[in-house]
């Protein structure tokens, strides 16, 4: 397996495919997920002639089961090694849900020269949990409850979280079950500590800052039917926060769009990367 050894004695998995000399593009995971959730993309641009990267975060998929570090900066600081190991300059980054938040991170963040463009997909920011400042927010005890179960009864909640995760609870949308247990192979194969801690990352973290400090060119997409992160307070507020950013909504679209509609969502992210 190809992996970097972090500072704090983390081992992080990655996929790196295509030609060594070609645009990268790396994709980041939501959460409890692994790089695997990007095959669709990962296969269509790879075919398209680009470099493409995904790792597995910490405490998910095959990276070490550390027992800390599972908060956003601590995501962001393994990136920036996994980048800086394999210099990757002037790549696309591209994030989905969780992994659109430590997008925004790295990109506010990066050296000049590292990040071209950043894409943020179904993504988290500018910040999910309900605060006197966020009033719109979705309740602390909504993510309580995923503490709970992730804690206590993972192998059967992650199961019954494909269903809106994907919206295959909507009347009349055929439920793919291998979609579904492919979703539930890569959470399992996660640490349940890393899951439990993760989800403050992802809940609580406040990206308004990293918004704003975008400097190059952004894509946000969202689903207008996502039921796990609502468009309202996350994408419509994003591409308001980020200068210039592009906002591409799409009608019926789930949470899990990336895989549920593939071909759409790379058609687009292909427009955005040669625009």
């Amino acid at each position: 397996m190809t992996t970097i050894t972090t500072q704090d004695g983390t081992e992080i998995f990655y996929k790196d495919w295509g030609p060594r000399d070609a645009q990268p593009v790396m994709f980041h995971h939501g959460w409890p997920l692994s790089a695997d959730d990007w095959d669709s993309q990962m296969m269509f641009f790879v075919e398209k002639g680009f470099r493409v990267i995904a790792h597995d975060r910490r405490g998910h998929g095959r990276s070490s089961q550390s027992a800390t570090g599972h908060d956003m900066d601590t995501y962001v600081a393994d990136v920036i090694e996994l980048t800086d190991a394999l210099d990757l300059k002037n790549a696309i980054h591209i994030g989905h849900s969780t992994g659109g938040g430590e997008v925004a991170r790295y990109a506010a963040r990066a050296r000049p020269g590292r990040v071209a463009k950043a894409v943020l997909i179904s993504a988290v920011p500018p910040q999910m949990v309900q605060t006197p400042g966020n009033p719109n927010g979705v309740p602390m005890s909504v993510f309580d409850d995923i503490r709970a179960q992730t804690a206590g009864n993972r192998a059967q909640y992650y199961y019954d979280f494909t269903m809106p995760f994907y919206g295959f609870n909507r009347e009349g949308t055929e439920v793919k079950e291998g979609v579904r247990l492919n979703w539930w192979r890569q959470g399992m194969m996660g640490a349940a500590l890393a899951h439990t801690l993760g989800i403050a990352a992802f809940s609580e973290t406040d990206f308004t800052a990293d918004l704003k400090a975008i400097t190059v060119p952004a894509l946000v997409l969202h689903g207008e039917d996502d039921q796990i992160v609502p468009i309202e307070i996350s994408a419509r507020l994003s591409a308001k926060l980020i200068p210039g950013a592009q906002l591409k909504t799409y009608p019926g679209y789930p949470h899990g769009m990336p895989t549920t509609h593939a071909d759409q969502i790379n058609a687009d992210l292909l427009a955005f990367i040669r625009g």
